[in-house]
């Protein structure tokens, strides 16, 4: 039963809540009047206070030593907002008095503000030196809306050599917008950089980091008078690559004067030492903004310097090729190491005739004598009987015809055919004759220079060795893959190695000029050359076109493979050189001089080269950088 005291008890906590809410009021309205109220009077007084992001620090690129691949440099420029100017045309008239300011560029900065909403911020000058920048500053309370400015600009040291590994940054557009679903708002801040090719493209969300945030005070007529608070962004992460620089830089200049791919792997690791692509570009001239006239140069130039012909280009791999069909048909027993193949200087299939590249033929070839001369025919008979789909098998397990995971653009997946590709892709049945193409990889087959590497690393090891590109993030190493082993017969794999190895080594080695002979690097390797025209019947009879007397776009391209050393291998490399004839005279010189670079840490001993060659090396390494050059295009045709 209620007592007295209930009605007073319950009274007094009604007083007590009516009291703290009271309280907690007045609280709130002191904080607001006294405590906020500066904030709150700018606020009020026609939002005197703008937020603006701040960008942060693009994350740097090294190479595997530390050598800085991408570096941030101050860029002084000069920012309008259109609101805050009055008229725009009057204001690029008093900046103009002040730095140097193009008709074309004046047109450009209307065409840009007209285009932004009036709060945005354009860039009106960029890149411009510390008297401009402070003849700006110091004239600022006579140029409303104008802001002088300070940030950051990627800038690429000695950039050419890898331009198209490490890519480079460009203005946000529409089209890079449209593509992300929820874009980062630091992409609509104007002239904000991403990614647009290679690792800066790929690894756009691991270099970009986050945005800071400023609070500014401004006056009536727009000036900044204070900043209340800063909150900075934070910077992306460092990425250290696994490509050596100075290896980098090497293979770009042994491969000058040509359209040409050369790729290096570090065997245990996978690592990519050297990826080079001949001719380059300089990727800073894209940070600044190219010319018309440039871009054009490039994009009309036919040895395209813009395209990353180590990862995207895709070629017949040719001879290089044979390992595979070797490899496939010990592996199937189809063929033993001592049996031979009678090879006239052409295969009989039908009423069709298939040739070797030596019109009199080789005679008897068994399988260490048809790698270490390259006998067409061989490869035609042992195709033949082991069939496409083994040989794709094959060259699928040793990483042809696959798209590696790495942070590039544009990687090929090459191509291995098989008799269901050809029916979905041509709506044809596959033929025999394009067995025998595929066997000394003509036809259908394609493969890429990382590919072709891959796959010698892979012969070189019997292991499945896989590619790398990046080896640390933010500073912490990227694990390595413990790669396993394929599986395949030893015994097969030591028949094609001692095969790639007389290839070289041999007195009748297709690569014999390029041989190393410093016994502790002995070179195992195979030369490669894959048409790009059809020889007709006609031709044939009144004696085949030369390379040299044919155009340069439809010469022969060249290409060799190899690793070393031979009894302990490190490095695996692949070369190609677009439309450069013969393999052995090419391409194996290049490729021998970067794999002696790669194993030597530099320069070679002259007594690392055959007796022959080491006064005309000593001259080269004596002369002027553009007689060197000249001198080495001279013995790569020897």
């Amino acid at each position: 039963m209620p007592t007295a005291a209930d009605p007073v008890r319950r009274g007094i906590l009604v007083l007590g809540l009516q009291a703290a809410v009271v309280v907690g009021l007045g609280y709130r309205l002191r904080t607001l009047q006294v405590d906020q109220a500066d904030q709150f009077r700018l606020l009020a007084e026609e939002n005197r206070i703008n937020i603006a992001l701040i960008p942060p620090a693009r994350g740097l690129i090294f190479d595997r030593n530390g050598l800085q691949l991408a570096e941030n440099r101050q860029n002084y420029r000069v920012t309008m907002v259109r609101e805050q100017t009055g008229d725009p045309e009057k204001a690029l008239d008093r900046l103009a008095s002040l730095i140097p300011l193009t008709d074309a560029r004046r047109e450009a900065v209307l065409r840009e503000l007209a285009k932004r909403s009036a709060f945005v911020p354009v860039t009106v000058a960029e890149h411009l030196d510390w008297e401009d920048l402070a003849r700006v500053a110091a004239n600022a309370p006579s140029l409303p809306g104008i802001t002088p400015q300070v940030g950051l600009s990627r800038h690429y040291p000695d950039a050419m050599s890898m331009a198209h590994m490490v890519g480079y940054v460009g203005p946000v557009s529409e089209r890079d917008l449209n593509r992300v679903e929820n874009p980062d708002p630091l992409l609509e801040i104007p002239d904000f950089q991403i990614g647009k090719t290679g690792v800066e493209q790929r690894s756009e969300d691991l270099l970009r980091g986050s945005a800071g945030a400023s609070r500014i005070e401004v006056n009536a007529q727009g000036r900044v008078m204070r900043e209340l608070d800063r909150r900075e962004g934070q910077a992306g992460r460092d990425l250290q690559l696994t490509l050596d620089k100075n290896l980098q830089d090497y293979a770009l200049k042994r491969m000058a004067g040509n359209s040409s791919s050369a790729v290096v792997l570090e065997i245990a690791t996978g690592d990519i030492v050297a990826a080079a692509s001949a001719p380059s570009f300089d990727p800073n001239a894209f940070v600044f903004g190219i010319s018309s006239k440039n871009w054009n140069a490039l994009l009309e130039n036919e040895y395209r310097p813009l395209s990353n012909k180590s990862v995207s280009g895709a070629y017949p791999p040719g001879s290089t090729f044979k390992m595979v069909v070797s490899l496939a048909a010990l592996a199937a027993g189809e063929v033993s190491p001592g049996e031979t193949v009678y090879c006239p200087g052409h295969y009989q299939l039908g009423n069709r005739r298939f040739h070797c590249w030596r019109r009199g033929g080789h005679g008897h070839v068994d399988l260490e004598k048809s790698l270490q001369q390259s006998c067409d025919v061989y490869y035609y008979d042992v195709a033949r009987r082991v069939g496409i789909e083994k040989i794709t098998e094959m060259a699928r397990a040793l990483g042809l015809g696959r798209r590696y995971d790495l942070p590039l653009p544009a990687i090929t997946e090459g191509l291995t055919p098989t008799k269901s590709w050809k029916e979905r892709n041509h709506d044809k049945a596959w033929l025999v004759g394009d067995t025998l193409n595929s066997g000394i990889g003509q036809g259908f087959v394609l493969a890429s220079p990382l590919q072709l590497a891959v796959m010698t690393a892979r012969i070189a090891s019997g292991k499945e060795v896989e590619p790398r590109l990046i080896r640390s993030i933010g500073g912490t190493p990227v694990p390595l893959f413990e790669a396993p082993d394929m599986g395949l017969p030893a015994s097969a794999l030591r028949r094609v190695r001692e095969g790639m190895h007389s290839v070289v080594n041999s007195r009748k080695g297709t690569a014999r000029g390029s041989r190393i002979v410093d016994p502790e690097n002995i070179m195992a390797g195979k030369t490669g050359t894959s048409q790009v025209r059809i020889i007709t019947a006609e031709e044939r009879a009144r004696g085949v076109f030369k390379n040299e007397d044919l155009p340069w776009n439809r010469r022969d391209h060249a290409l060799f493979v190899a690793y070393a050393p031979y009894d302990n291998p490190k490095y695996a490399i692949s070369v190609i050189v677009e439309h450069g004839g013969g393999g052995s005279k090419a391409a194996a010189p290049v490729a021998r001089d970067i794999l002696m670079y790669a194993l030597y840490g530099g320069l070679p001993p002259l007594e690392a080269y055959p007796q022959g060659l080491r006064e005309t090396i000593r001259q080269e390494r004596e002369a002027p950088p553009e007689a060197a050059e000249a001198d080495s295009d001279e013995r790569d045709r020897a």
